[in-house]
């Protein structure tokens, strides 16, 4: 079955860090747009970062110069190094593949992974 498998999240102190991971092994096409998203209570999915098909990622202004995406091609898995964490980066960390990086964008994933819960505690 075709998915995709986040680990990682967990709570810590504003100024740690956690490390993502997204596992896409699953995934049979290897040219996937991939990305992370999160949730906060009372507010909508919002992009983070982006993998884009050429190797460009681009970051959210939130959490730029914080969050590192980085992706091991043997393993398919993506995964996201999360520093200085503030506690407004509380919520839930979902990854997402698509075969066209614009639908990616507009948050209209081929495949979303169930979500990791990150918290930082002030």
């Amino acid at each position: 079955q075709e998915r995709l498998m986040e680990s990682g999240g967990g709570s810590v102190q504003a100024g740690g860090s956690l490390r993502l991971s997204c596992d896409a092994s699953a995934l049979t096409y290897n040219r996937y747009c991939m990305g992370w998203f999160r949730q906060t209570p009372g507010h909508e999915r919002e992009g983070v970062t982006i993998l884009d098909t050429d190797g460009t990622t681009s970051y959210d202004n939130s959490v730029k110069g914080r969050f590192t995406l980085s992706k091991d091609k043997d393993k398919n898995t993506l995964y996201l190094q999360m520093n200085e964490l503030k506690p407004e980066d509380t919520g839930v960390y979902y990854c997402a593949a698509a075969r066209v990086c614009v639908d990616l964008l507009r948050k209209k994933a081929d495949y979303w992974g169930q979500g990791t819960q990150v918290t930082v505690s002030s």
